[in-house]
């Protein structure tokens, strides 16, 4: 767990979280670790669940401390790589899966979607979707549970050593307190036609995105459209590979598939993927040569594979970075949600806000042609530059974030003279920051007489 904990705030090297357990044989299951934390592993106390429904047991009950170590039930690293790389949704019943979203379904639709009218397939998605409110686990609108983890960890750590502060390298550049990410998907050969309107949408209100292209099929991608999209200061990456529903369905088609993405990744220069309806395996990424990938939801109750990554971090897969989309896609609010209000998009902001996290938009350019959907997305970037400039959010390119996310993982705090130093690439940029234990909560405060930004 030391260096979930180290990745997750960059900690002296010196300094031991002191975490302990014991290995056990029992079987994985659910079980929560507080009121806010439901968990997926192996446990050895307590009665686990088979889904994250109902009544859960809180291992909590079972932390012993002894001579400064933390003594836990279950392995802290393995809980939150369970999290962060779903693999919840593969050994337990989470998601509330039905026959509508069996493997066999989902390959017959793909298989006919292409040949269905639009009204058609929404029908099918009305199908699939309902009941999501219903489903108990990752939390909705915004899911925090490996975040209050790592602070949780760090809480008992310190608790147990007796210290009541901690240095750590603050999570973004300049003493920022939260990023902000927009990006959009090409769909079609409509919504590349308007990326240059788009383009200038963006450009009207000062945020750079980045464009996801599909690279076959769909539609024809000149070699001039990369070419203005990077002109204008704004991001080309790779969208899937044709975008038909079945990346991960079979893995030796998926390497083949991998192969040509990774040609397409060449061939343009771009560092960023992601897969097609945010389709998605983890335990697969290390065939792709990207930077960084932006295909993981936080919570995915909207999308077509339920589960999510339970945080507002980025956070590694391998070498690969990986941005979870933390704020609601339009398509989802559009045609799922019939909603063309601020209302989600305005909570889920204020709520990452707080856990100074990542808000990373994807809209769609084939979406936003339709004047009422456009005037909403004019509305949304009227209010992220207001609200951005006045909370010092930091308005960023993916692979602007991708860069410092990869330096901060550089870089060292170094204790020189009675007071903390950083070193290393991009240390112009980076802040100490403290966590404190305050009544009973962690409490993130800057350096050099910078207030408090996280309670």
């Amino acid at each position: 767990m030391d260096r979930h904990l180290s990745e997750y705030y960059r900690l002296p090297a010196d300094w031991k979280c002191g975490l302990s357990y014991e290995k056990s044989g029992a079987r994985p299951g659910f079980f929560k670790f507080g009121e806010e934390s439901i968990c997926y592993g192996v446990c050895g106390a307590g009665h686990l669940a088979s889904t994250a429904s109902g009544h859960l047991y809180d291992a909590i009950a079972d932390v012993r401390t002894d001579s400064g170590i933390v003594h836990l039930p279950f392995d802290p690293a393995e809980i939150i790589d369970n999290l962060r790389n779903e693999h919840y949704t593969k050994f337990g019943n989470s998601d509330g899966n039905t026959v509508v979203g069996s493997a066999p379904v989902k390959k017959a639709y793909y298989s006919i979607r292409k040949f269905l009218p639009v009204m058609i397939r929404r029908h099918f998605q009305k199908i699939y979707f309902s009941g999501w409110k219903d489903l108990p686990f990752p939390k909705w609108p915004v899911d925090f549970t490996v975040d209050i983890l790592h602070e949780r960890f760090l809480h008992l750590a310190m608790e147990a050593q007796g210290i009541n502060r901690v240095p750590f390298i603050w999570f973004w550049p300049d003493g920022a307190p939260n990023c902000l990410v927009m990006t959009h998907d090409v769909e079609t050969s409509a919504g590349r036609d308007f990326s240059p309107q788009l383009m200038d949408l963006d450009d009207a209100f000062g945020i750079k995105s980045s464009f996801q292209v599909v690279p076959e099929e769909r539609y024809h991608v000149p070699d001039t459209f990369a070419l203005e999209v990077r002109a204008r200061g704004f991001e080309f990456n790779i969208h899937d590979l044709n975008h038909d529903g079945t990346l991960y369905r079979d893995r030796a088609q998926f390497l083949r598939r991998a192969a040509k993405i990774n040609e397409y990744a060449h061939k343009y220069c771009s560092s960023g993927f992601r897969a097609g309806s945010m389709y998605r395996n983890q335990d697969w990424f290390d065939a792709y040569e990207f930077s960084y990938d932006m295909s993981v939801p936080n919570v995915a109750h909207l999308e077509p594979q339920r589960g999510g990554c339970c945080t507002v971090m980025p956070y590694f897969i391998g070498k690969i970075l990986e941005f979870p989309l933390t704020v609601s896609q339009d398509y989802s609010l559009f045609h799922i949600l019939k909603d063309y209000s601020m209302d989600l998009w305005i909570k889920q902001i204020h709520l990452i806000r707080k856990r100074n996290g990542l808000m990373s938009f994807i809209t769609h350019p084939d979406y936003l042609i339709e004047q009422r959907a456009r005037k909403l997305y004019e509305t949304l970037l009227a209010y992220l530059r207001e609200y951005t400039d006045r909370e010092r959010i930091w308005v960023a390119l993916p692979g602007e974030v991708d860069r410092w996310w990869k330096n901060r993982q550089e870089m060292k705090l170094v204790r020189e003279n009675g007071s903390w130093k950083i070193e290393g690439p991009d240390q112009a940029r980076a802040r100490v920051a403290y966590a404190n234990l305050e009544n009973g909560h962690i409490v993130y405060s800057l350096d050099s007489n910078h207030q408090g930004i996280h309670e």
